[in-house]
């Protein structure tokens, strides 16, 4: 019986996420690597296996997209800062989704589309009529990992008779976290109060744009309508200086923010998440600890918390990796959560 052949994988953008995707998919026979896409004109021309840390994978880093649109693949893993952070239209990433889905490669992305319904009839019919030129899928997996806040809500919802609320908060430690682009650029830690409301408006847009996909999803999964979907934010300064991997933070800078996000009916939260982002949880106090928790109110009340995810990057890019192969076998089309099997670790198992 012939063995299958691997799957041919092309990996777009190798920053904090791509990059552990990219030595994910080298390191698993059941994948081949087709193509790496960077955006650093340093990595340009570096072999994809030397710029992770592995040995030579024959395949050469390079910042032509056409060439990569031309490279026969199976699969791209899609992971790039959003087009707002580098001050681009934001449906550019659609329409390089588009792109890929249209030239027969099959797109797993970070970006968002984890409901692209969200966004309304003139995206969701973009997505489906390129995958259907393709006879390829779309599957977004949210970040940092993305199932907590709509996978693990919904399945806890299977133990309820009557639902109230649905709580979710996320509060994640950036002390490690290695990208400036994505600390000070991007999440606006560091920066003065005065420049922090300028430079966070990508960010802003992208969050607002992230977690309305997913309290949609869970909304919509539960048949529930919502009536709007509110936002506020606010964020803490530094009362002493401290240094973390992206940099040092000052006192007077942004040290950390809170994000709330509510899907109201009858001007009554139906589902809120909660985000909490803190550059070193040692140094801020305020605002919960670490980890995920999930309160679903109703009959009966439940609650869950994970006090700890230590590579949070790691898992993200994981759960992207680990979908590749429900993805590519899934029929053409937007596939969610709730239509692929629940992807499963799959990488080294250590016993010992």
């Amino acid at each position: 019986m012939p063995l299958t052949p691997p799957l041919r994988v092309v990996q777009w953008a190798t920053g904090a996420v791509g990059g552990y995707a990219l030595r994910n998919v080298i390191n698993r026979p059941e994948f081949e690597l087709a193509g790496a896409l960077v955006y650093d004109p340093d990595k340009v021309g570096l072999d994809a296996g030397e710029l992770v840390g592995l040995g030579t994978a024959g395949v050469v880093c390079t910042d032509d997209v056409d060439q990569v649109m031309a490279t026969q693949a199976d699969c791209v893993l899609h992971m790039p800062l959003p087009a707002s952070y580098f001050g681009g239209d934001p449906a550019t990433d659609l329409e390089t989704i588009c792109a890929l889905l249209s030239s027969g490669k099959n797109v797993i992305t970070t970006t968002g589309f984890v409901y692209p319904q969200a966004y309304g009839p003139g995206v969701v019919e973009r997505l489906e009529a390129a995958c259907a030129r393709g006879g390829t899928s779309l599957h977004g997996t949210g970040i940092n990992p993305g199932f907590m806040s709509d996978l693990l809500p919904l399945a806890l919802t299977g133990l309820s008779d009557r639902l109230d609320h649905i709580y979710v908060r996320e509060s994640s430690d950036y002390r490690g976290h290695p990208s400036r682009q994505i600390v000070t650029d991007l999440i606006g830690f560091s920066r003065a109060p005065k420049d922090y409301a300028e430079a966070v408006r990508p960010f802003r847009a992208y969050q607002r744009s992230l977690f309305t996909e997913s309290v949609q999803l869970v909304a919509s999964t539960l048949g529930v309508v919502l009536d709007e979907i509110e936002e506020s934010d606010e964020f803490e300064l530094a009362t002493e200086e401290f240094e973390i991997a992206a940099g040092v933070v000052r006192p007077g800078t942004v040290c950390a923010s809170r994000w709330v996000f509510s899907g109201l009916v009858k001007n009554m939260p139906f589902m809120t998440v909660e985000c909490v982002y803190k550059a070193d949880a040692e140094k801020v106090p305020r605002w919960p600890a670490p980890g995920f928790a999930i309160h679903i109110e109703g009959r009966p009340t439940m609650a869950i918390t994970i006090d700890e995810v230590a590579h949070g990057l790691a898992g993200a890019a994981a759960h992207a990796v680990n979908s590749i192969a429900a993805v590519c076998a899934a029929p053409a089309g937007i596939r969610t959560i709730l239509d692929l099997p629940l992807a499963t670790g799959r990488g080294t198992v250590r016993l010992a």
